[in-house]
């Protein structure tokens, strides 16, 4: 991240993904810098940048603003916390905690990728874990990953959304970005997702199906944690192409999206904790007419197979 845009409440809370208030709960308590222009609030990248950075040392806290955990990785958590954890990235998981304390079950949010997050699920540190991960060898998502990263764990795998993954370019892709081939050129520079975040999965995958290593790719070490990030970067000309989804791609001004592929962002629960109350109870509300029309008018998002069970493993 850099200081070249100034980002507004809005942005951040996009960025972080969480809600407007919980933003402004962050700043009453002094735990994100910001400044004012006029009557507006705005922050800089890096004020961003240094919260994330200072979550990722700081405590595992059930107190944090709305229920959050913060935007932290929870591998060197020794233990899951008192309360009911939902773990992923994307704004319709804040929205199922949100349901989820209405019917008096304290509902966290931890934002860490797929990877991470079935990796936690593993450790017990989680309740639930979301993934989006794609494997080329079965052209399947997250089934393959939750039979590799949870040996030994009979699952079950409930599906929330399809969305569709592609490519930021800038506006009117002068580059004339189109394939995954294209990041092999000399001319084109990128910035990527962190390690575990689907996003960098998916290129990853066709990357080593192409024979394209990336470490010849010019950026590809440059890593951000959160779509609206890099889809910026591409927006301000640091970058020429970065992988993210199309929902965030509206969001940001000056960028075209390239759609490649449609993906499935799926939960995934451990067997024996499928009849609990807690469990049950957020089957129902994915299932709800009242929770699939919160995401009718947002965009992005395919509701149509929303809390069918995908596979028990």
């Amino acid at each position: 991240m850099g200081e070249k845009k100034a980002l507004s409440t809005q942005d951040v809370a996009d960025m972080l993904h969480v809600s407007k208030s919980t933003i402004y709960d962050l700043i009453k308590k002094g735990e994100i810098v910001s400044y004012k222009v006029g009557r507006k609030v705005r922050f800089t990248e890096n004020d961003v940048q240094d919260y994330i950075s200072r979550s990722k040392k700081g405590p595992f806290s059930p107190s944090s603003p709305s229920g959050t955990l913060g935007a932290f990785s929870l591998l060197g958590i020794e233990k899951k916390q008192d309360g009911f954890i939902i773990c992923g990235q994307d704004l319709i998981l804040d929205i199922l905690s949100n349901y989820m304390r209405l019917h008096d079950i304290h509902a966290l949010r931890a934002y860490i990728g797929s990877y991470d997050s079935l990796v936690s699920l593993y450790k017990n540190k989680i309740n639930v874990a979301s993934t989006h991960l794609w494997d080329s060898d079965t052209d399947q998502y997250n089934v393959p990953y939750v039979r590799r990263l949870l040996p030994g764990i009979p699952t079950v795998i409930i599906h929330l959304t399809c969305r569709m993954q592609g490519l930021y370019v800038a506006k009117g892709n002068p580059k004339g970005i189109t394939t995954w081939a294209d990041f092999g050129r000399d001319d084109i520079t990128m910035i990527n997702r962190e390690f575990g975040a689907g996003s960098r999965v998916l290129l990853d995958e066709n990357l080593k199906l192409l024979g394209i290593y990336g470490s010849t790719i010019r950026g590809y070490k440059k890593e951000n944690q959160s779509h609206l990030a890099v889809a910026s970067a591409v927006s301000s000309g640091e970058a020429d192409v970065a992988v993210g989804n199309e929902k965030i791609a509206r969001q940001v001004d000056n960028i075209d999206f390239i759609p490649l592929k449609k993906e499935r962002y799926d939960l995934v629960v451990k067997k024996e904790n499928f009849q609990t109350p807690e469990i049950q109870t957020m089957l129902n509300i994915i299932r709800s007419p009242a929770f699939k029309n919160e995401f009718a008018n947002i965009g992005g998002y395919d509701t149509s197979d929303m809390g069918k069970i995908v596979a028990e493993i």
